[in-house]
């Protein structure tokens, strides 16, 4: 197959996951004529769903961040705007070593807005609470005028090791994987230290932050964020829907191999076809996308990004009564030194969404447990959590384990009446420290080169809002 006469006003976009398709989007829009090449057989990416006891979930990303509009614009604009629901107004709690606490509800990555809030001295003691509102004597600029520092080093500078590990630690863990020592808190916390120069103390730039939001202050923990009734999924299921009536070409299970520079664009080889346009967006992971392009792009070569933690979700569908109190609210993240707990955090998902506990109905419950996260070594380099189960039947044995511990509820294998794991291998973004300045001289490369965009979210930074918002705004760029 040859597709090399098609127009330089065509584009090609390499990537089906949400930044690939709003992309497309955003192309087509413009007038554009697009094709989308995407190497598996599904769309959405980290947005997919699966079957499990009848009930289709989610198998990925579950919920949006609300401190931005960026999503529920996008779903207003598919007509999804009417099925954005709240979670249930329970809350998240924290697993520590001494048993669980409930999270504070006034926090940026489980950074507190004020160190004696009832619910923050609670989980750090009162000499936990005395050394993080030391905060506000330190001078401004400590932690915030380094070049680049991680999440670990701000808050044990500023706010203390209690602040770290009871609090931070469990939340970066949960959402991003990751030991918060290995993490650029300007990627995953965008605009958090300029707030300590502005407002003069972590705590301060927290409740700036939090002032942002559209949720009012005294919200839960864990209720900044918003879902999709029926499932984030539906998001991808509307977006195909519309880039369809479009015209867009979707091509699923066709592997770019290899892309080059033309007169009048790019071309993308892929098997024995090759894709021609003006444009090129690619939104791959970091490692793919930067390893695609540097034959092309030779200023790319050695600027690889870290790939991510591999991720195994299990989901247990369980016939249990008994939890229908909800005794840990929307869910638990675990500290990583807590005993005897493999996973990383639990989410109750049909104590968090009415919609899906009435789907399952009466007495059943959807629990959503991950495991794998990115541990610092003695050298500080990344390596994947070994306690982590590999097979799916061990999975299967600590998620029941981990469940009876965390919720305080047995979970037996007789409750069970459908299980699966998910593997995000390598997925979500690695934001490691000092990754923001290497995506921007990424960036620039790819600016200098005409007709060339990247996307994602190992550029955007990781959640679905940040992607939305990065994508619509590099696209526009190239555009433009």
């Amino acid at each position: 197959m040859d597709n090399s006469s098609q127009p330089a006003q065509g584009a090609v976009v390499l990537g089906g996951g949400i930044s690939g398709l709003l992309a497309a989007r955003e192309l087509a829009a413009a007038g554009r004529t697009v094709t989308v090449l995407e190497a598996t057989a599904s769309w959405g990416g980290c947005v997919g769903n699966h079957v499990v006891a009848g009930l289709t979930l989610d198998s990925g990303a579950e919920s949006f961040a609300t401190r931005s509009p960026a999503v529920a614009e996008l779903a207003g604009e598919l007509g999804l705007g009417g099925n954005i629901v709240a979670p249930r107004p329970g809350g998240a709690w924290v697993q520590l070593p001494d048993g669980p606490r409930e999270l504070p509800k006034t926090g940026v990555l489980g950074i507190p807005a004020n160190p004696w809030d009832p619910e923050v001295r609670r989980t750090l003691g009162f000499v936990g609470s005395l050394r993080a509102s030391l905060d506000k004597y330190l001078p401004a600029s400590l932690g915030a005028s380094s070049d680049v520092t991680s999440v670990a080093a701000l808050v044990r500078a500023r706010m203390g090791r209690r602040v770290l590990e009871r609090l931070v630690a469990p939340v970066v863990g949960g959402v991003h994987s990751a030991d918060p020592g290995l993490l650029d808190v300007d990627m995953v916390a965008p605009g958090l230290r300029a707030g300590i120069r502005e407002h003069g103390s972590l705590a301060a730039a927290v409740a700036a932050q939090r002032r942002g939001s559209p949720q009012p202050s005294a919200a839960k923990a864990g209720s900044a964020v918003a879902g999709l009734e029926g499932g984030m999924y539906t998001l991808v299921s509307a977006l195909l829907s519309d880039l369809r009536s479009r015209g867009v070409t979707l091509l699923g299970g066709t592997v770019a191999d290899a892309v080059e520079r033309t007169a009048d664009g790019w071309r993308v080889t892929a098997g024995d076809a090759t894709y021609d346009g003006g444009l090129l967006v690619v939104a791959l992971p970091g490692p793919a996308a930067v390893g695609l392009l540097q034959d092309a792009v030779p200023a790319l070569a050695g600027r690889n990004p870290e790939s991510g933690p591999d991720v195994r979700l299990v989901t247990l569908v369980v016939d249990l009564p008994e939890l229908d109190r909800r005794p840990r609210g929307t869910g638990i993240l675990v500290a990583p030194q807590t005993p005897g707990i493999q996973a990383k955090a639990l989410t109750h998902a049909t104590a968090k969404w009415d919609w899906l506990a009435a789907a399952a109905g009466p007495g059943t419950h959807v629990l959503r447990l991950s495991y794998g996260r990115l541990d610092g070594t003695s050298t500080g380099a990344p390596e994947s959590n070994g306690s982590a189960p590999a097979r799916d039947a061990d999975l299967l044995a600590a998620a029941l384990r981990d469940a009876s511990a965390l919720l305080d509820v047995p979970v037996q294998g007789t409750d069970v009446v459908g299980w699966d794991v998910v593997r995000w291998q390598g997925a979500l973004p690695f934001a490691a420290v000092g990754h923001k300045a290497r995506v921007a001289e990424v960036r620039s490369l790819c600016a200098a080169e005409a007709g060339l965009g990247i996307v994602g979210g190992w550029v955007a930074g990781n959640g679905l809002a940040a992607v939305v918002a990065d994508t619509r705004k590099e696209i526009r760029s190239l555009l433009s």
